[in-house]
């Protein structure tokens, strides 16, 4: 493998950037026709990337071909067919360590991208520089900064970016948010979402050796150089400096879809989190428990999203009557109207209640609890062939939104206050540190994200 020089890349980027409209692949330039191939590239061999795998592998028919896979650990790199089988078997597939590589490869037409928060937008970005299209896993984002700087970029290069909330692409769901739209449970004047998901003692941070074939420097990117430890190394979901903890993980998904189901086209303009770290002594920095209250304008409606990770009550009929994904864990939204309730208790069902004795109504629901990963990437290939981003379920500008909801939470929590926020402007209210924050983030050097994209 070739090791392309960072410093190098990013003194063209410019340049590279001005040419991506004659340096982009064949399928990136117009509108094709259905039947063209479209070349995708696997970015960041992580454990969600097994489903956009087994996707992209039952999309080979509608002429999706996997072509190259890219990680900065050479051990992924090397069994990425046992990784993933057999969905990569007797595929010749183009291998990288680095994605500058990946990007200026003319024969790859996108890219799904398993990579870790700190990554998602930069990279993101860097691929709609060189013409790729990319579906980029949620959370999209670390701040707000480089959430409009993301969808800058893919309007600029007319890139598809589509943000890795399925949910948009699950029939059921899509018809439970119709019959929101249509009045089933009446006026809506609130909302709320749940994730109680039981989580232990994720123990200390103990620095150590790098793992050998590990870029340690690749793989932390933006954010600060640091010792190598196993917790940064496999738990950097729970610690605020390299991902949105609790505050995006689940929490996007639902928050995607009370925005979705209420018609909230707007950022709040106040944001209050407040929890902690209540059971378990450990190096997280997320809180074990946390409750958000989001106000819009006009106040109305009321919204609401609570998060615990130790023993729990459930809600709404979630975990016993209503099980999740995964099973055990009451995880959903529940939409308050004038005629009733309805609820989201998974990734393709819906259930509403009317009156008093909660009478049942309208409801769709799949026994299996399918994830709606190949819809979504199906979605997000008739838009790249149409070259419309129009036609994207969760067009990255909808995944900025909802991430928007997230990290104002984060937020106000890392301050210790409620946050008062301009939807216009994306600028925090007579709150210095919390608007530095969320748009003055400090990266590291050489992984930027540009002012200008």
């Amino acid at each position: 493998m070739k090791s392309t020089n960072r410093r190098e890349f990013l003194k063209t980027s410019a340049a590279a950037a001005g040419a991506a409209a004659v340096a982009a692949p064949a399928i990136a330039q117009d509108a094709r026709s259905p039947n063209d191939q479209v070349r995708v590239a696997l970015l960041g061999l992580g454990g969600r990337m097994r489903s956009h795998v087994a996707a992209l592998a039952e999309m080979a028919n509608e002429n999706v071909k996997i072509v190259a896979v890219c990680d900065c650990d050479q051990k992924k790199l090397a069994n990425a067919n046992k990784l993933y089988k057999p969905h990569l078997e007797g595929l010749k597939l183009a291998v990288y360590d680095d994605m500058h590589e990946l990007f200026e490869d003319k024969s790859i037409d996108a890219v799904t991208n398993g990579l870790g928060d700190r990554w998602h937008a930069l990279s993101t970005i860097w691929a709609c520089h060189a013409g790729k299209h990319s579906y980029v896993e949620k959370p999209g984002t670390h701040n707000l900064f480089e959430g409009r700087k993301l969808v800058a970029a893919a309007r600029k290069y007319r890139c598809m970016a589509q943000h890795g909330t399925q949910n948009r692409s699950s029939p059921n769901i899509m018809e439970g948010i119709q019959k929101l739209h249509e009045g089933n449970v009446g006026e809506l004047y609130m909302a709320r979402g749940i994730d109680y998901k039981l989580r232990g003692n994720l123990g200390k941070v103990t620095p150590g050796k790098v793992p050998d074939g590990l870029d340690w420097d690749k793989w932390l990117g933006p954010k600060a150089m640091r010792p190598y430890s196993q917790f940064s190394h496999r738990r950097w979901y729970w610690l605020l400096d390299l991902s949105s903890g609790c505050f995006a993980n689940q929490a996007v998904h639902e928050l995607d879809i009370l925005r979705w189901g209420l018609g909230l086209d707007k950022h709040p303009v106040f944001v209050n989190a407040t929890g902690g770290k209540y059971v378990h002594e450990d190096a997280r920095t997320c809180p074990t428990h946390v409750a958000i209250t989001y106000q819009f304008e006009g106040n109305k409606p009321m919204v609401t999203y609570e998060h615990r990770s130790w023993y729990t009550n459930s809600e709404a009929g979630f975990r016993e009557q209503y099980p999740f994904v995964q099973p055990g864990y009451p995880v959903g939204t529940i939409f308050f109207g004038t005629k009733g309730y309805q609820i989201f208790p998974d990734y393709s069902s819906y259930y509403s209640f009317f009156g008093a004795k909660c009478e049942p109504g309208p409801f769709k629901k799949d026994e299996s609890h399918h994830m709606a990963d190949l819809p979504h990437f199906q979605n997000w290939v008739k838009a790249i062939r149409a070259r419309d981003h129009k036609l994207l379920s969760a067009d990255i500008e909808e995944g900025h939104k909802s991430m928007a909801m997230c990290l104002l939470a984060r937020t106000s929590y890392q301050v210790g206050r409620p946050i008062r926020f301009d939807p216009a402007t994306e600028k925090v209210l007579g709150d210095e540190e919390a608007d530095r924050m969320l748009n003055q983030p400090e990266y590291r050097k050489p992984y930027v994200v540009p002012e200008e994209v």
